[in-house]
């Protein structure tokens, strides 16, 4: 039974376990997610990331994604931002070009995602990646079949960033745990759905910045301390509903990304940080 190195890494506490799968492949990722997703028998995650070159030549890197319970997500805003520190901080032999003795030097790195190619941007502080910011592409909005309603919901708006979310502004953001899995799995979303309940906290400031507190049930996760993806749904429904401006601060439990919604090209940027937890090795014995 063989051993893989691993990094586990989190932004603004969601946590994955990171896999550079070039050098060790994981014949099983799905199976492998849910094992070392555990957060008691297993190394405790949200999910699995795996990072590898990229197949395309329009990309440096790509990475998959799967949750805790196995299934693949399409993107994970979060991860994205982790990816950018992993690379640029961790030293691996990446494509050229290669600091020495350090990881990958590029400060703008395109990955690949199913969910299309992102660009991150690296802020780097002394040679640290102190945050990220990535472009997520142009947001896609529209009525599902059927509204939802349910315990006295007020209606929501669908969002996908790549992947589905749908944002419920309310006074009540705890029903987070009470709701999140019924609406995950309802019929209005054949593919499961994000979920995300919200309320605006801080008004419109001189720099047109709204604060939104905002929790989230993550498909496949459950509630989770942060969704990049989320945040940005967050953001684009507020703005379409009249809630804020195209800048917001996202609050969510384990810390606030900061999005903007350009008009000058329609595209999502969500700003936040990256950080280590830890490094180790884990049996591979997932076929």
């Amino acid at each position: 039974m063989s051993k893989i190195p691993f990094t586990k890494m989190h932004g603004c506490g969601n946590d994955y376990i990171y896999v550079n799968v070039a050098q060790h492949p994981i014949e099983s990722p799905k199976e492998a997610a849910i094992k070392w997703s555990d957060r008691h028998k297993g190394i405790g995650s949200d999910g699995l990331v795996l990072i590898d070159k990229s197949p395309v030549p329009e990309a440096d890197f790509s990475m998959r994604i799967f949750n805790a319970d196995g299934s693949e997500a399409m993107m994970c805003g979060n991860a994205s931002r982790c990816i950018g520190k992993y690379l640029y901080e961790k030293t691996h032999p990446w494509p050229l070009p290669i600091k020495e003795g350090n990881g990958y030097q590029e400060t703008e790195i395109r990955l690949l995602t199913l969910s299309g190619i992102k660009t991150l941007y690296l802020h780097i502080v002394n040679d640290i990646v102190e945050s990220v910011t990535v472009d997520m592409g142009e947001p896609a909005y529209d009525v599902p079949t059927q509204f939802i309603a349910s315990r006295g919901l007020d209606k929501g708006t669908f969002v996908s960033m790549g992947n589905p979310h749908y944002v419920i502004f309310t006074e009540n953001v705890e029903q987070v745990g009470e709701v999140g899995r019924t609406l995950e799995y309802h019929p209005a979303f054949p593919q499961r759905c994000n979920i995300e309940f919200a309320k605006v906290i801080g008004g419109d400031t001189a720099d047109h910045t709204t604060t939104i507190r905002t929790r989230v049930w993550e498909r496949g996760s459950g509630i989770t301390q942060a969704c990049g993806t989320g945040a940005c749904a967050t953001a684009v429904a507020a703005a379409l509903s009249g809630k804020a401006g195209r800048t917001s601060q996202i609050m969510m439990d384990g810390g606030t990304l900061s999005i903007e919604w350009r008009e000058s090209d329609n595209h999502v940027y969500m700003t936040g940080p990256a950080a280590f937890v830890f490094d180790g090795e884990v049996e591979i014995n997932c076929k």
